[in-house]
């Protein structure tokens, strides 16, 4: 019965040939080849389905039927994770560039690059000697009118003098403790200090330099206290939530920091179409801000399913199919699995349509045919 299904297959095949160099030009000689390639493909898979039937329906015959080796991986729930993947960057919650509050010319520079600060603390000073002037001079003319006021009141208190010149005095004394006052505050302007305590990152003056109110002067940096941010599609603005699990990874620094979302943007990006989220991250002396950071945000967790390797899923008759081995009598055959592709992340295909102990075909699964003798 072989033989003679082997006849005919061998009458068709010659049949083919003659039709494709007939029906062809001889100048068109890749169109035979082609048409012919085209055959020997379609007849092999012949074959191979006939031995498989033979195999099946004889599994007692001596006859030898020629197996494909394979390579298989047996099936186990799993936990599998649905996330999104981004890149994002290290941000310091207090990141600040300070600037001095009023205009002059720097006479000193307290700090330098790398310098731990507390906040309040003096980092330069703006000249000040004009107004230094002006509080010895308001000191002393606020010394006597508190002279002459404690004098006046001591009056007054004995019913001696008239109430006008009390006033005149206890208003005199007032009037002077609030220039003083307000020369004070001025003086404390030019001096340039540090909003919060953490490390002096950059010091843009020098002695000498003219200053004035919105230009940079210092840039201090808490580094206790960092967050990375980063861009998510709006496609997942509704998976994306305060809470959800991350895991960042830092490519310079070669470590994974776990994490939970704390913000999420309300607001989409007009032009790139994305929405922002922070995660707040552990301190970290080593994390710098700037630093880039690969995000995945786990918006779903499947506690239990089936997940294969991506590359074993195959589009056959706009179906999603795997092969799994299977044990026909002596022999082990290939068979086809349709399954449903529930989600794709890290290389890996969350399915439906197989059973946990299956063993699915990992290697050698391409060009095999439901019912085909393999070897494993």
């Amino acid at each position: 019965m072989k033989s003679t299904i082997y006849t005919r297959l061998t009458v068709i095949a010659i049949a083919g040939v003659l039709a494709a160099c007939s029906a062809a030009t001889p100048d068109d000689k890749k169109a035979q080849l082609e048409q012919l390639k085209k055959q020997e493909k379609d007849i092999s898979k012949q074959i191979q389905q006939l031995e498989s039937e033979i195999a099946q329906e004889n599994p007692d015959s001596t006859t030898v039927v020629k197996s494909k080796e394979v390579t298989v991986a047996e099936l186990a729930l799993r936990k599998f994770d649905h996330y999104v993947k981004t890149q994002g960057s290290v941000d310091a919650e207090d990141n600040i560039l300070v600037s001095a509050k009023s205009p002059g010319v720097v006479t000193a520079v307290y700090i330098k690059e790398g310098q731990q600060v507390s906040k309040g603390q003096v980092l330069a000073q703006i000249d000040n000697s004009v107004i230094i002037r002006s509080i010895e001079a308001q000191k002393s003319q606020l010394e006597l009118a508190k002279t002459v006021f404690e004098r006046q009141k001591n009056l007054w208190d004995q019913k001696i003098g008239t109430e006008v010149q009390y006033l005149q005095a206890k208003t005199n004394k007032e009037s002077l403790e609030k220039q003083l006052e307000s020369l004070n505050e001025q003086n404390d302007m030019t001096r340039i200090k540090a909003p919060i305590s953490g490390t002096v990152d950059d010091v843009a003056i020098k002695i000498g330099e003219n200053i004035a109110p919105g230009m940079p002067a210092v840039r201090v940096v808490n580094t206790s206290d960092l967050k990375l941010i980063a861009n998510v599609s709006e496609a997942y603005v509704t998976a994306i939530k305060k809470g959800n699990s991350a895991v960042i990874s830092i490519p310079e620094l070669k470590k994974e920091i776990t994490a939970k979302v704390t913000f999420v943007g309300k607001t989409i990006d007009p032009l790139s179409r994305t929405f922002p989220v922070e995660i707040k991250l552990p301190a970290d002396g080593d994390l710098r801000p700037n630093m880039t950071g690969i995000l995945k945000v786990i918006f779903h967790t499947e506690p239990s399913t089936i997940v294969v390797p991506v590359n074993v899923v195959q589009e056959l008759n706009k179906e999603k199919i795997v092969f799994v081995a299977e044990t026909n009598g002596k022999q082990t055959v290939a068979r086809k699995r349709v399954v449903t592709v529930e989600g794709v992340y890290d290389n890996l295909a969350q399915v439906n349509g197989l059973k946990a102990g299956e063993k699915i075909i990992t290697f050698g699964y391409q060009g095999l045919n439901d019912g085909q003798v393999i070897k494993i």
